[in-house]
């Protein structure tokens, strides 16, 4: 009888070391691992890989439909050069690419630039080469670092390609249906293109810093 209760004691005694241990596994993982608010990163639930759920599917439309509600949007920001008309198209661009990966943000880049392939096909090539120039790199700086300073760094290298990518298709596009000289148009960069793309890129910068987390925040629950 003794021993039966020795036996018995001894099997409690490694079921509760084993739940023990599991126990102090969990809690060290849990420390490992930093939270999202501890790293200033938001996550929205839709990874940008896996299949295409209805959910992604409808997320990514809501986007092509705003990138495309606000490529609508022209506002004259350059008193030098009023024909040069900001939209703000590039800030859901952005935010599509944070939060959902580069593939959503050149989904969202190409996509919402339709409207104007029937009306200023140039324009809209130039626009989408832009879009895609600014956001794709700074999703994919992002994705590799979810941090403040990563989204920073992602920014600042896609304005920085995009800057080129802008002050190139001018040269080669605006010709071909502009009237005008490869030479007209790069004497027009440092008074007028350059400080142009700058300020549409601060702004574009500034903005989505702004609104990215309460956008997706909001997209969170209404999902």
């Amino acid at each position: 009888m003794q021993s039966h209760n020795d036996s018995s004691n001894t099997a409690d005694s490694q079921v509760t070391a084993a739940n023990a241990a599991q126990a102090e596994g969990t809690e060290r993982n849990q420390r490992a691992t930093p939270s999202n608010h501890a790293t200033g990163t938001h996550s929205t639930g839709v990874a940008d890989h896996g299949r295409w759920s209805t959910r992604r599917i409808a997320i990514y439309a809501l986007f092509v439909a705003l990138a495309m509600a606000a490529s609508l949007i022209e506002l004259p920001i350059f008193p030098a050069a009023p024909w040069l008309k900001y939209d703000p198209s590039g800030i859901v661009c952005l935010i599509a690419g944070f939060a959902f990966g580069p593939y959503a943000a050149a989904i969202v880049s190409i996509l919402g630039f339709l409207p104007h392939v029937f009306t200023s096909p140039w324009g809209a090539l130039m626009g989408m080469l832009v879009a895609l120039a600014i956001s794709v790199p700074a999703a994919l700086v992002y994705r590799r670092k979810r941090t403040r300073n990563g989204a920073m760094a992602g920014m600042a290298l896609g304005m920085a390609i995009a800057l080129v990518v802008a002050l190139v298709s001018n040269l080669l596009v605006t010709p071909l249906y502009a009237h005008m000289t490869v030479a007209q148009v790069a004497a027009m960069i440092v008074p007028i293109l350059l400080p142009f793309n700058l300020l549409k890129f601060a702004i574009h910068a500034v903005v989505t810093f702004l609104i990215y987390k309460p956008v997706t925040a909001l997209i969170d629950h209404a999902a």
